[in-house]
């Protein structure tokens, strides 16, 4: 059956996804309450949005998981996606931009699922100091918060690889790993014999967060495909942000950030962005979660403000799902 997506430019679906399952510790469960507690939905309200809200997904927690040490909390992480995935399918196909607050990394595979009903050819911009592209056979830590972007194309853990039934969400050089600094070795051999394309946290530094955009931006072909981001929030410098699990002090300035998500979120063809790895639980003053507030509500105001031209929306998206994919299991 043909289904026609009309995009609504002035509505965000949001959509919690509370899960420290993946990371490497607890806390970031925590995230979606603290960021609504703090006005989130009110302050994207005032800027000129519609929300809708699809709620918060159950809770999925960390665990050591010491008995499955090359990939642990798998069932959990499922599960979680398989809650988070039918919220997403719901919010896509209302054309609203969708904004999921996670946790983990690993919801971008639940968002990513949600986009794939109904796009066929999605490409994903990857905004993490972070590859994630270790496997189970790779892994340092066993946390599938390093594997997200692994799994995404294809590679790791059968029950994340065939969670939507076809593999992979996203083909390699359709992805752009944008803040790049840590690599691990496996990472790094797998990166230099892969199309995939990065761009480094020092190529954003020395060109500033709007070029840097500009060329991510045309590394996915942005202009001619649909398009996820995922905010990885340890991207940024932990002089200005440490309520991370893992904090660098080498990220990114909050202007440079700020540039940069300002130039994808003001995208046509930008469908939804996951905000990952926000930690309340090292934020006793609350003072991160207003500052992450911030950051998402002028840099998605940007979308409210680019000035209409024509073309400059997108035609409604009309995609074919056969009876087939709209019946395969979530996961295997």
């Amino acid at each position: 059956m043909a289904v026609k997506i009309v995009r609504q430019p002035k509505k965000i679906a949001l959509i919690g996804a509370p899960s420290s399952a993946a990371a490497f510790l607890a806390g970031t469960e925590k995230a979606p309450a603290a960021l609504r507690a703090v006005g989130l939905v009110e302050r994207l309200q005032s800027a000129g949005y519609e929300v809708i809200d699809h709620g918060d997904c159950a809770p999925r927690l960390f665990a050591d998981d010491d008995e499955h040490k090359r990939a642990r909390n798998l069932k959990e992480i499922v599960a979680g996606l398989n809650d988070l995935k039918v919220r997403a399918e719901l919010a896509v196909k209302s054309g609203a931009l969708v904004l999921v607050l996670g946790g983990d990394c690993a919801q971008m595979i639940g968002l990513l699922t949600g986009v794939r009903r109904y796009y066929k050819h999605v490409n994903l911009l990857w905004f993490d100091r972070d590859a994630d592209l270790n496997t189970p056979a790779s892994t340092p830590s066993g946390r599938i918060d390093g594997m997200v972007v692994a799994h995404v194309i294809g590679r790791g853990a059968p029950e994340l690889v065939r969670f939507f039934g076809e593999s992979p969400l996203v083909r390699e050089p359709d992805v752009t790993l944008f803040g790049l600094e840590r690599l691990d070795p496996p990472e790094q051999e797998f990166l230099s014999k892969s199309p995939m394309r990065h761009i480094d946290a020092g190529d954003i530094q020395s060109k500033g967060g709007t070029a840097a955009a500009r060329d991510g931006l045309n590394y996915v072909h942005a202009d001619a495909h649909e398009f996820v981001l995922h905010l990885d929030t340890d991207v940024i410098a932990a002089a200005e942000f440490p309520a991370v699990n893992v904090p660098g002090d080498d990220g990114l300035r909050m202007d440079e950030v700020r540039a940069a998500l300002s130039e994808f979120a003001k995208h046509r063809n930008l469908l939804g962005l996951v905000v990952a790895q926000y930690n309340p639980d090292k934020d006793a003053d609350g003072s991160g979660a207003k500052k992450l507030v911030d950051l998402l509500v002028e840099t998605l105001s940007t979308r409210l403000e680019t000035p209409a031209s024509p073309g400059a929306e997108p035609a409604p998206a009309t995609s074919e799902v056969s009876s087939s994919e709209s019946s395969l299991p979530a996961s295997e």
